[in-house]
């Protein structure tokens, strides 16, 4: 559906300014404005609007998202080896999580075994 700013964003449960933001960093392509009235965003720029926004929820940076909106002409193999380069920064990331997730436990069950309460091992495991 084409619409204002305002009906377009509201729709797609964004800011207008957020619209406004995508402009400025040439993301999508601001409508002629009538000598009257608003500028109405055709079908084709509210779609643009709902994969960035889209993209942006599984992760991707602005700046990843504007190399896939310039391969969208592109041959899906170079969509996909950045698909694969982006797979691999969250399965680094899901590393990281796990390891911090099982320091945080061994702190927390260490704390729960102590009987000193003039010291505290997760601040003790803190310190150099």
């Amino acid at each position: 559906m084409s619409g204002t700013i305002s009906k377009i964003a509201k729709q797609i449960g964004i800011n207008p300014e957020t619209v406004r933001f995508y402009e400025r960093k040439g993301l999508i392509k601001q409508p002629v404005k009538p000598l009257q009235g608003y500028r109405i965003y055709p079908i084709e720029i509210v779609n643009r609007i709902r994969f960035i926004k889209r993209s942006q929820e599984l992760g991707f940076t602005l700046h990843e998202i504007e190399g896939l909106l310039s391969l969208s002409d592109n041959p899906c193999h170079q969509v996909e080896e950045l698909a694969k380069k982006k797979l691999i920064a969250v399965q680094a990331k899901q590393a990281d999580l796990l390891l911090l997730e099982k320091a945080l436990l061994e702190n927390i069950a260490q704390c729960q075994r102590n009987e000193d309460e003039t010291c505290c091992p997760i601040i003790d495991s803190l310190q150099p």
